[in-house]
């Protein structure tokens, strides 16, 4: 896939107005979204994601076209799992509800040039290290087994307590005065001949460095559907510039995903044996298949690994919802019956 600059410079300017407009149109007044505004945002990003794809495929062709829906939609499903660490970090703080959109934004941004740092080194190993596969799968293998242990648990209520700051986010408020609490939305305050930070400011870092545990995951997933950089990127962005209206559109309905720990382990272990088969069939290391190239499994197509994504994305909120139901439904009941005995 070839991709003039002017392609860079186009993908880079979308992502930059989507900023902008969410900064001007959103962030400077700060106000808590409505649940009918999160949709209409939500759908709205969604919709340029898609217009997007259709250029991709236009432009490049159908396989390409395919590679970056498949990204995107893996990497739309696996941010939901963000969504809850997000969740627990922003009570942790207590950020008021309607400086969280100013929180969010300037963390995802801060994630955003991370990724993109994990992108195209991973781009590099690829292209002169195929065995690198073999890593990538092996690590989203033993993802997919701690989200099916994690699913097993008994779902309970996020509570702040569980947030656990990052070292460097220890650091920062170790090492920079900071006040007492909330300045407006304010990150930076100087009062009585000092400067300090604020805990809006921290918390936007500690949500920006926090996306890198999920970039581990993610971007070699991603990897494993197509090894174009300008793809990978694309995915990633349109999928974390999103996240701000789904925080809001989904923040109360999080809990009734019972059922996403499988689902996600499902589409990380498919992915993981896809990257570890794919290792197999370039293969180049010495003491597997004598360094020989060992075409063991037929590689699934973008189309089958699209597909099976969608399928289990589709199954995981269809049973969550009528799981869910059952459960809200038994604990009304043995409410009752408590009530009655």
């Amino acid at each position: 896939m070839e991709v003039h600059a002017l392609g860079w410079l186009a993908l880079a300017a979308i992502i930059l107005t989507m900023i902008t407009v969410d900064i001007v149109g959103h962030v400077r007044t700060p106000h808590e979204p409505s649940v009918k505004e999160a949709a209409g945002w939500s759908v709205a990003y969604i919709a340029m994601a898609v217009v997007f794809g259709g250029i991709v495929w236009a432009v490049w062709g159908h396989v390409y076209g395919a590679e970056y829906f498949g990204g995107y939609i893996t990497e739309k499903a696996l941010s939901v799992d963000n969504l809850f660490v997000f969740v627990i970090m922003i009570s942790a703080f207590r950020v008021p509800r309607k400086y969280q959109q100013e929180v969010l934004l300037a963390g995802i941004v801060i994630a955003l040039v991370l990724r993109l740092v994990f992108i195209l080194v991973g781009a590099v190993f690829i292209q002169n290290f195929s065995w690198i596969f073999y890593i990538f799968g092996a690590w989203l293998l033993w993802t997919a087994i701690s989200q099916a242990r994690e699913g097993v648990e008994e779902p309970e209520e996020h509570s702040p307590e569980e947030y656990k700051p990052t070292g460097f986010v220890k650091l920062v408020a170790r090492v920079v005065p900071m006040t007492d609490g909330f300045v407006g939305g304010k990150i930076i305050h100087r009062a009585r001949g000092r400067t300090m930070i604020t805990p809006l400011l921290l918390v936007i870092i500690a949500i920006g460095t926090a996306d890198v545990m999920f970039a581990v995951d993610s971007i070699p997933a991603i990897y494993s559907l197509t090894k174009e950089p300008y793809l990978v990127f694309a995915a990633n962005a349109f999928s974390l510039l999103g996240l701000r209206q789904l925080y809001f559109l989904i923040d109360g309905l999080l809990d009734r995903l019972i059922y996403l720990h499988y689902g996600l382990a499902a589409i990380l272990g498919f992915i993981g044996f896809k990257l570890i088969n794919h290792a197999l069939h370039e293969n180049e290391v010495f003491f597997i298949n004598g360094g020989e190239h060992w075409d063991v499994i037929p590689e699934p197509s973008i189309v089958t690994s699209l597909g099976f994504i969608v399928t289990v994305i589709l199954i995981t909120v269809a049973a969550s919802i009528m799981g869910s139901r059952k459960r809200v439904k038994k604990e009304k009941t043995a409410a009752l019956e408590a009530a009655q005995a």
